[in-house]
């Protein structure tokens, strides 16, 4: 049996830590175990990223590039292409991407790579996490054959757990330490072991029995939110129907103490998490003969937001006898959340190529965000790659529409009111004195 001699090893900091894939959930959880004491070491296939974090320097805007230089400088962060050096790690965490094919259905793609270069080296003695969201039974149903194959066995040579990311980019209250992890392994020893280690650098651990259990919490906790958000949004669009204030109505409701939760519409949803992880649900219901209808209501209605946003834009120019073939419009904002340079699954790629079918002249503003492209896996529709605009005056002036589509902090929205002729707001950006002192005429979602 393994188990106590890995805890021994966790517990007196011997440990050597492994992760896969140092994007946003996997650096700063790299970060995370080198503050903690350990040893971590980052693996990834893009050598321009291992040169940065060996470098010093952090490309992720949650982790700090003096806190990077300070641990890398201590000897006990590194980065690496060369996943020969997995067999040295006592824990490897697995955090790449899994994004879902054009059918809708889960690509488990990167998995499954990063779980062949572990299989290559895995030896006796070693923990291997999987962290990337997924269907419920990836666990034990993949990774488990997979390293059964090299004639180790699970709790004898090696152990296997699930723990889902729960990374908020951009939340400065709520980061890897203080936001709760759930562990769940493949066996009882792998539960155990795993949430042992993250004891280590996280404040609370809540063990589940099984990594199905704990594959299926991060599924439901996004669907949640995803359902919610379909609500909220089928609501703005009924309260438009009926010329009522959508945002007034829901801080109505929510002044009740019990029995309601306030969500909140707009453009559409974006980021690595909501778009996605209700497809890995219902994908794995319909293996079972399940519908999931709820799930796929709430995606009809949440990729329908941009059509809707653009027949906002078209409302508001037809009120003004202009067109919208012609019609120059600036987007403010193309990030799929405030004050963050992701534009993972935005909503505002979908405005965008909606409004190019349309005939507009697109331009967009955005702070954390210089370029667009529309050639890579996280973008929809076609065309030239756009640079983000100088928010001028004449900029504002010139364009016969705004939208407000990602309500960035930095942004005086009161002057854009004050200069622009038409302003669409689909963040309730335009609450209080910008609203008030507006000479735009606004439409709100």
């Amino acid at each position: 049996m393994i188990k106590e001699p890995l805890i021994k090893l966790i517990a007196d900091k011997h440990a050597r830590i492994g992760v896969i894939g140092l994007g946003y959930v996997g650096l700063p959880l790299a970060a995370e175990f080198a503050v903690g004491g350990f040893h971590a070491t980052g693996f990834e296939v893009d050598a321009e990223k291992a040169a940065k974090i060996n470098a010093g320097k952090s490309y992720i805007g949650d982790v700090l590039a003096a806190t990077i230089q300070e641990l890398v400088d201590s000897g006990r962060l590194d980065a690496t292409t060369d996943f020969d050096q997995l067999k040295d790690c006592d824990a490897i965490v697995i955090c790449v991407p899994t994004p879902l094919r054009k059918t809708k259905e889960p690509d488990i793609s990167y998995i499954l790579a990063a779980a062949e270069e572990i299989k290559k080296r895995l030896r006796r003695g070693q923990l291997v996490i999987l962290e990337s969201t997924t269907y419920p039974g990836t666990t034990d149903e993949v990774l488990q054959p997979k390293f059964e194959e090299t004639g180790l066995n699970l709790d004898e040579d090696f152990l296997l757990a699930f723990s889902p990311e729960r990374v908020d980019p951009g939340n400065r209250q709520y980061q890897t330490r203080n936001i709760p992890k759930v562990v769940g392994g493949v066996s009882d020893d792998s539960t155990a072991a795993a949430a042992f280690l993250y004891s280590q650098i996280v404040d609370d651990v809540h063990s589940v029995s099984s990594a199905r259990v704990a594959e299926a919490a991060k599924l439901l906790e996004n669907t949640f939110r995803a359902v919610n958000i379909g609500m909220a949004n089928e609501m703005a669009r009924l309260c438009y129907a009926l010329n009522i204030d959508t945002w007034e109505v829901i801080r109505a409701a929510a002044t009740k103490p019990f029995g309601f939760m306030p969500f909140y519409p707009g453009p559409g949803i974006g980021g690595h998490c909501i778009p996605l992880d209700p497809h890995y649900l219902s994908w794995k219901a319909r293996q079972h003969g399940f519908d999931s209808r709820f799930i796929g209501l709430a995606e009809e209605i949440n990729s329908r937001m941009p059509d809707h946003v653009v027949q906002l834009v078209a409302d508001g120019l037809n009120d003004d006898r202009k067109a919208m073939n012609g019609s120059r419009v600036l987007l403010l904002g193309v990030a799929y959340k405030p004050d963050i340079d992701d534009v993972r699954e935005s909503p505002a790629l979908s405005i965008i190529d909606l409004l190019r079918s349309k005939g507009c002249e697109v331009r967009y503003h955005d702070p954390f965000v210089r370029e667009l492209s529309f050639d890579d896996a996280h973008t929809v529709g076609s065309g030239a790659a756009l640079s983000s605009v100088e928010l001028t005056d004449d900029e504002i002036r010139a364009a016969d529409c705004v939208i407000i589509v990602t309500n960035h902090s930095q942004i005086d929205y009161q002057r854009v009111t004050k200069l622009a002729p038409l302003v669409v707001d689909t963040r309730n950006a335009l609450d209080g004195d910008a609203r008030r002192e507006s000479r735009a005429r606004i439409v709100r979602l």
